[in-house]
């Protein structure tokens, strides 16, 4: 880790599972009782409104249930503690990394603790129901949707990430399949950038051929581990 100066790290769905929040393939979850189609496209929103809303508005319930994990605080602490420059980004729409601890979170794909108006654009903090149509506040329509990417649509911030991409000294992915692009991209443009690379995993993404290192196990030993080493080089 030894002249480590600017560190890329992006954080998937595993980071989030070891709190009990549900991924995409857990049995038994939110989204196994619902087709992606319908509750996480535009398309499906215009066509069942009531559905999405209500969906979303179980799943920013759901938060109030579940508690930051080791590896969200150890990243926490890297970011407070590292003298260098960190970026945190996030596929994940929880809250768990800022109740961790963490400033400063790119959440690339939205946050279910916002809104956006789908007839101003005007995105909000937004904490409770949406099924219930609140009014915008700032153009009075009751309007408001999910202020969460949903397939099709264009990730948050791009330009800032490939920015920092592009002139970091490790990219590190931590709980992500590698399978949703752009994201599992990255490891890529990191790469070309001349970084070194890390994949922390639950078992090999799809995408593990392409890091210079992979380790595999629970995000919430493996990324307190990594941390540790981090700052104790920078020591």
């Amino acid at each position: 880790m030894a002249g480590i100066e600017r560190i890329v790290i992006l954080t998937g769905a595993g980071i989030s599972a070891e709190s009990g929040i549900d991924t995409f393939r857990s049995a038994g979850g939110l989204w196994e009782q619902h087709r992606v189609e319908d509750v996480a496209t535009p398309e499906g929103f215009a066509r069942n409104p009531d559905l999405v809303l209500g969906f979303y508005d179980m799943r920013r319930e759901a938060l109030a249930k579940v508690e930051p994990n080791p590896a969200h605080r150890a990243l926490a602490r890297l970011e407070a503690e590292f003298p260098g420059e960190l970026l945190l980004v996030t596929q994940n729409v929880d809250d768990l990394h800022e109740r961790g601890g963490s400033k400063q979170v790119l959440h690339m794909h939205g946050e279910l603790k916002s809104a956006l108006c789908s007839s101003c654009g005007v995105r909000m903090p937004h904490d409770g129901p949406m099924l219930d149509r609140p009014k915008c506040p700032t153009c009075a329509m009751p309007s408001l949707r999910p202020d969460v990417v949903w397939f099709g649509e264009m990730p948050y911030q791009m330009e800032r990430i490939y920015k920092a991409l592009a002139v970091s000294d490790l990219f590190v992915s931590i709980g992500t399949s590698g399978a949703v692009y752009p994201a599992a991209g990255f490891v890529q443009e990191a790469r070309a950038a001349g970084a070194e690379t890390l994949e922390l995993n639950l078992e090999p993404s799809e995408g593990s051929h392409f890091f210079a290192e992979s380790r595999h196990g629970p995000a919430g030993e493996l990324v307190p581990q990594w941390a540790e080493e981090v700052l104790q080089t920078r020591l």
